[in-house]
């Protein structure tokens, strides 16, 4: 009977001690600080899957860069896929700023699902940091007091390629056109440029987005006889459009391409012999600088594949909204928006950026021609720069907007 009570005595001792244990976990668990959460959300499967692979690593070494911490607070990151549609886009905002506790969404690559995150982070009174969408409604009648529009937009797409194009003799237009958000805002864009500079606008057709099979498209571009093709799309369908157009005989026949939102990515994709000769806009490029080649070389022991501007932008993203949020000494929405418009933008994408009212961050683009394959001295030495073109140029002036918030 003895052994027993000894064993039963034990047993209990074990017991209270493993409950014991338990509290103080509980209790250091409820003194811990919670964590910062960063959500980026792009359609990493789908149309655009290879412009967005890589933003999450890119995004991670920022937060690896900030320390991992910020108001002595572990940064976490969370992605989902949003499949490009809105709803999908706008359930995953709803969630993570409800119930996972998210202070910032970055990404949201496709104009549609922008617009409806927006709406969703507008609701919340939260922090959207748009970096993959195009559509510079973003910054006109779907502006935020706590969103951000960070890496390029239609209108200076517009402004930078449709400029240079006209100026270099492509006077007549037809556009490709994806029909949705995106590819109504950038036709506009360049519609407007075009015109001003002088130009004409002969006409376009509208494709449903990710489609296979231009050949229709660009049999009525073709008739058109117009100088310039502008491709207002993106993606497969880009790279999908300019490989049947060179099937056709267009380019070979005297008519020339305008690719208005090309890639690293798709270049790669095409490959220069099909490439060469595209005038296009990008806000990075890997080989600009000594800066940016250390970059892509940590970035490229993540994830081997040259970097674009839309993985630059979410690097770019987070380390702005990670050094607003430890100069405004707390997340909340407004105090640290009030800091990233303070703050100037400065890293290995943007150099003396400035965050507008309106959520414009005003920074230098370029202009690029893809290389001939006899100008190339390596795999990923695809762009040569053309001009580099001052922010308060190639962005619309925060007047002609239309951000309702903006007096």
């Amino acid at each position: 009977m003895r052994v027993g009570k000894s064993v039963r005595g034990a047993g209990a001792a074990v017991a209270v001690a493993g409950l014991v244990a338990m509290g103080v976990v509980a209790i250091a668990q409820a003194q811990a600080p919670a964590p910062l959460r960063i959500g980026i959300t792009e359609g990493f499967s789908g149309v655009y899957a290879d412009l967005n692979l890589g933003e999450v690593e890119a995004a991670q070494m920022a937060i690896d860069d900030f320390g991992g911490k910020v108001l002595g607070r572990p940064i976490e990151l969370l992605s989902a896929d949003h499949q490009t549609k809105p709803d999908v886009g706008a359930q995953i905002a709803r969630r993570w700023y409800d119930v996972d506790g998210v202070k910032m969404i970055t990404g949201i690559g496709t104009s549609s699902v922008a617009l409806a995150v927006r709406k969703i982070a507008q609701e919340k009174g939260m922090i959207d940091i748009n970096t993959g969408a195009a559509s510079a409604d973003l910054t006109g009648p779907a502006c935020s007091e706590t969103g951000a529009h960070w890496v390029y937009d239609t209108y200076a797409l517009a402004k930078v390629t449709g400029s240079a194009i006209v100026k270099g003799g492509g006077d007549t237009w037809f556009f490709l056109t994806s029909d949705y958000a995106f590819g109504h805002a950038l036709e506009r864009d360049v519609t407007a440029v075009v015109t001003a500079s002088g130009g004409k606008v002969l006409g376009g057709v509208r494709h449903p987005l990710s489609t296979q099979d231009f050949s229709s498209f660009l049999l009525q571009a073709q008739a058109s006889k117009a100088k310039i093709i502008g491709l207002a799309n993106a993606g497969q369908d880009t790279i999908n459009s300019i490989k049947q157009a060179g099937e056709f005989g267009i380019v070979k026949a005297g008519q020339r391409l305008a690719g208005l939102l090309v890639f690293s990515t798709d270049v790669n994709s095409l490959t220069l012999p099909v490439a060469q000769g595209l005038v296009l806009t990008e806000s990075f490029y890997w080989d600009l600088n000594d800066e940016t080649r250390a970059w892509t070389k940590r970035f490229r022991a993540k994830r081997d594949k040259i970097p674009s501007m839309l993985t630059a932008g979410a690097y770019s993203s987070v380390t702005h909204y990670l050094k607003a949020v430890q100069a405004a000494g707390t997340d909340d929405a407004k105090a640290v928006m009030a800091k990233m418009r303070e703050i100037p933008v400065n890293d290995v994408m943007t150099k003396n950026g400035k965050l507008r009212e309106d959520g414009r961050l005003v920074r230098d683009m370029y202009l690029f021609q893809v290389k001939s394959p006899q100008e190339s001295k390596s795999k990923d030495d695809i762009y040569k720069l053309l001009a580099t073109v001052p922010g308060d140029q190639a962005f619309r002036p925060l007047k002609d907007g239309k951000c309702p918030y903006i007096k």
